[in-house]
């Protein structure tokens, strides 16, 4: 379905301009942006005012539309004026002090630079990528080292609280859809017997040798913006997500999404693996950033932050299916099945290869 742009919102961010506040944008087309599964994203390109992107912002999924834009121009500001490094894409004004804009139907809309002459990928093909995306979001994190965390907002609660989605699983199991929790049974059963990742977790939360950083929450590598010229790293983006979290977040995230030689809701279950070479390009390239930041205890435990993740994102989609499919999108009755499924066995993997490869033990 064709997702309009009200014209009052063209018209607040066209218009409006602190140098030139009366100047017309000229004939203006609209380019739907894909590859966002949350907000609806436009480039929209203007005849004699440079090309922005506008997105409108999932009332949905982020109940304080303002705290997610408060919290970007809280980094952006501390970037762009703290000689940082960083570059984050610049916000758009839509009145002399705004950057958000609410329209009749009480939609948010909010606009940034488009930034030329980049590209994103799907998904990464080598080890090199993978390691530009680890140090993206490991600088991302690096820039806000002397950041006081507590200016940012909680836009999605608990989002990687491994204690919430551990008891959110148990409350499902309670549910009454007795054929699923039939079918469910046996991953039910492994997903408890890893219930020490939930420990590991509270011990994290609950330890002075994990401080909360400024993490991205989405760090995969179609969050990253790659120059077309050059083939590196211009930088990161989508922000919605930008909240305080702890060391596992973005490294468990780029792991879980970049490490499988299959995707996640992929079925092939005998093909899921663990790539060795792009697991060592990840953790090196993070390392090679924030290493020198992180406390002995996160350096420790670095190895953790995939096996966190992968459970937690187990959970999440077991949950969903024992729940009757309430969160998560499917395109068939046991895709939130097959994907649980799916993690579950990566989950397995990954300890396995960390066993074989790094000496890990499960504490």
């Amino acid at each position: 379905m064709k997702q309009e742009i009200p014209q009052e919102v063209l018209t607040a961010f066209t218009t409006y301009e602190s140098s030139l506040p009366h100047h017309s944008a000229g004939e203006i087309r609209i380019e739907p942006v894909s590859g966002g599964l949350i907000n609806h994203s436009y480039r929209i390109i203007c005849q004699l005012k440079a090309d922005f992107l506008l997105q409108q912002i999932n009332k949905t999924v982020f109940a304080h539309p303002e705290q997610v834009q408060e919290n970007y121009i809280r980094i952006w500001q501390y970037a762009e004026f703290e000689f940082t490094g960083l570059r984050l894409p610049s916000p758009k004004h839509c009145g002399r002090m705004a950057t958000l804009f609410v329209d009749k139907k009480e939609n948010y809309w909010r606009a940034f630079e488009f930034i030329e002459n980049a590209r994103m990928f799907a998904v990464a093909e080598k080890p090199a990528q993978a390691k530009a995306t680890a140090k993206a979001f490991a600088k991302f994190t690096a820039a806000f080292e002397d950041f006081n965390v507590s200016n940012l907002k909680e836009v999605i609660p608990g989002f990687h609280n491994l204690s919430l989605r551990y008891e959110q699983f148990e409350e499902a199991i309670k549910g009454e859809l007795y054929e699923r929790m039939a079918k469910a049974l046996p991953l039910i059963q492994e997903l408890k017997q890893r219930e020490r990742y939930k420990h590991f977790y509270e011990i994290v939360t609950e330890s002075g040798e994990f401080p909360q950083r400024v993490m991205h929450h989405d760090a995969k590598i179609a969050n990253v913006l790659f120059s077309n010229k050059t083939g590196r790293v211009i930088c990161p983006v989508d922000f919605d997500t930008v909240m305080p979290g702890y060391f596992f977040s973005d490294l468990g995230d780029m792991i879980r999404s970049m490490v499988c030689n299959e995707e996640e809701n992929s079925t092939n279950f005998n093909n899921i693996g663990i790539r060795k070479n792009f697991y060592d390009a990840i953790i090196s390239g993070y390392l090679d950033v924030l290493g020198n930041q992180l406390t002995e205890a996160e350096k420790k435990y670095i190895h953790y932050s995939g096996l966190l993740i992968i459970y937690m994102q187990a959970l999440r989609f077991l949950t969903d299916y024992l729940n009757g499919d309430v969160y998560y999108r499917i395109s068939n009755p046991d895709q939130n099945f097959d994907r649980a499924k799916n993690q579950l066995i990566l989950l397995q993997k990954l300890e396995d290869f960390l066993s074989n490869h790094y000496n890990f033990k499960h504490e």
